[in-house]
């Protein structure tokens, strides 16, 4: 029997050979320096932080090298895969915005995007090591590996299937044949041509050079149902679609000596690879990696819910990822992500404390920047989702909304309130009448200088939404003086008893009357976005209020 009639035995009916596929998957056109680069999730469950911080290091490096960076769905492990999952990691994508160069729905040149739907290139991958003598039919049964790992434990030796104890390994071409055809079932195996005793260095991108023994087992490449381990399929994938670079979690670290021996013994060309140190959240004294299964904020469904633009989530993972862009985004006003140039030696060797309070901060900020036109495109379905009562609302007020979320907008320092969509109607309620009716009142402070006579007498005879700013303030001092107030705080701090307050005051008092709030944006402002009605019956509702 040839080698190639043993392979044909061993793995049966596999429909092209590997320099099939070498052809199929030729080098990709790109510019030099350009980085291939893979987001590869198993389906288990949703997109979390974590995955969502491997696909931005992904995207961004790939993006601006302008090279490609394509989506892989590693599914050959079935008992992990949940029902919908592929269709779960696509949507959560979608709703983030996030698009990649390729993926199972767009397609492109290296499809299938699928592992499952790749299996006739795995086994004649496995064909090519079982002719080259670099992998074998292994017959052990679960009762088999439980000696060994006995025998290994007694003898105090590593465990695991190697050297005198892979025993398989040398078995005869007659031996194995008999074994087949006596139906006894097998896996394949690779036959490591590693020592343990000698030292392999990674040079990682990101934490520089780790040495660590060179990988000795006879890992399993084929598993019995005729399915790929993660370790061969991401091997092959990762060559034929041609990845130059591997963004990865840092607790694949360990494994590296298997996949460099893999690359090797397959004849590949290494893609570089860049260990990305874990999310990590404090509990109590300790810190632990952000968990998917323990905290809420590990979901992406989590911030879907608050409104939180998929750009604030960028521009966090990004203040983790390069720990000069904090500083940069803070400087550069008039510029986005796209400009800024992410670098390897910027990236955090240890773990990065997840904070969801510089998250928040990041998304004032972003909105902050952010047109009340811009804003409200976004909100609208954000609303239509999770507020239908706002969203009608705002769909029949559209350019009110627009008017009151530019409110000091465009000034030196811009309001930082907003850090959400969620939060618009928390910010902006009192704008509308919809919203607004006399239980406003029932948790304000009553004051002394609460006075409907003075908000009668202003409306009725000062107030004139015409007048420029400064025109609008003098006329309230001229209020202020006539009621008895100091029109300049300045006077009424030099002589409090002479006054019943000073104009700051009055000011409030329009402000409580017209919002039922002490605090908002600029008044002046909010009064001309009002029309005269909703000012009339507010200032009856505050009266009966009293």
């Amino acid at each position: 029997m040839t080698d190639k009639e043993y392979s044909d035995f061993l793995i049966p009916n596999v429909s092209h050979d590997y320099l099939y596929y070498e052809d199929k998957y030729p080098k990709r056109d790109l510019k030099e320096g350009a980085m291939v680069t893979r987001f590869a999730p198993s389906p288990t469950g949703f997109v979390h932080m974590g995955s969502l911080y491997t696909s931005f290091s992904d995207l961004r490096f790939a993006k601006q090298t302008g090279g490609v960076c394509y989506l892989r769905i590693e599914d050959t492990d079935g008992k992990r895969t949940v029902s919908n999952g592929i269709e779960g990691i696509l949507d959560d994508f979608k709703s983030l915005d996030i698009s990649f160069d390729e993926d199972p729905i767009k397609g492109g040149l290296y499809a299938p995007y699928v592992q499952s739907e790749r299996q006739d290139i795995y086994k004649a991958f496995a064909k090519k090591l079982i002719e080259e003598n670099k992998a074998y039919p292994c017959f052990c049964t679960e009762d088999d590996l439980n000696e060994i790992r006995t025998l290994q434990e007694v003898s105090k030796d590593r465990i695991g299937y190697y050297g005198n104890y892979a025993k398989c390994r040398n078995l005869t071409r007659e031996q194995v044949i008999e074994k087949v055809k006596n139906g006894e079932k097998y896996i394949i195996r690779l036959k490591s041509n590693g020592s343990f005793l000698n030292k392999i260095v990674l040079n990682d991108l990101i934490k520089g050079k780790i040495e660590m023994p060179e990988n000795d087992l006879d890992i399993v490449i084929i598993k019995g149902d005729g399915l790929p381990t993660y370790h061969f399929a991401h091997a092959i994938d990762d060559h034929l679609m041609r990845t130059t670079h591997v963004f990865r979690g840092d607790e694949w670290v360990a494994s590296y000596p298997i996949h460099e021996q893999l690359f090797k013994m397959l004849d590949f060309e290494l893609p570089k690879y860049a260990h990305i140190a874990p999310i990590t959240i404090k509990e109590g004294n300790t810190v632990r990696k952000l968990s998917k299964r323990k905290d809420k904020e590990a979901a992406i469904s989590y911030y879907a819910k608050l409104g939180i633009p998929s750009e604030v989530i960028n521009l966090y993972l990004a203040t983790i990822n390069n720990s000069n862009f904090e500083e940069w985004y803070s400087s550069n006003t008039d510029k986005t992500i796209d400009d800024f140039t992410f670098t390897f030696n910027k990236m955090p060797i240890g773990g990065s404390l997840f904070d969801i309070d510089k998250l928040m901060n990041i998304s004032k900020i972003y909105f902050s920047r952010q047109s009340g036109e811009a804003i409200v495109e976004k909100l609208l379905p954000y609303l239509r989702t999770y507020d239908e009562e706002f969203y009608e609302i705002v769909n029949n007020n559209k350019e009110k909304l627009i008017s009151i979320l530019n409110i000091e907008k465009y000034i030196k320092r811009p309001r930082k309130d907003i850090a959400s969509y969620s939060d618009v109607r928390k910010y902006t309620w009192y704008m509308f009448d919809e919203l607004f009716n006399s239980d406003a009142y029932k948790e304000i402070e009553k004051k002394d200088y609460y006075d409907v006579e003075i908000l009668n007498d202003y409306f009725s005879n000062y107030y004139d939404s015409n007048d420029s700013k400064d025109e609008w303030f003098e006329k309230i001092k001229l209020v202020a003086e006539k009621y008895g107030f100091a029109k300049e705080v300045k006077l009424y701090k030099e002589n409090p008893d002479n006054y019943k307050g000073h104009v700051g005051d009055v000011c409030e008092l329009i402000r409580v009357a017209i919002t039922s709030l002490t605090t908002t944006p600029d008044l002046y402002e909010i009064l001309k976005v009002l029309d005269n009605n909703s000012i009339k019956n507010r200032i009856m509702m505050f009266n009966k209020a009293l």
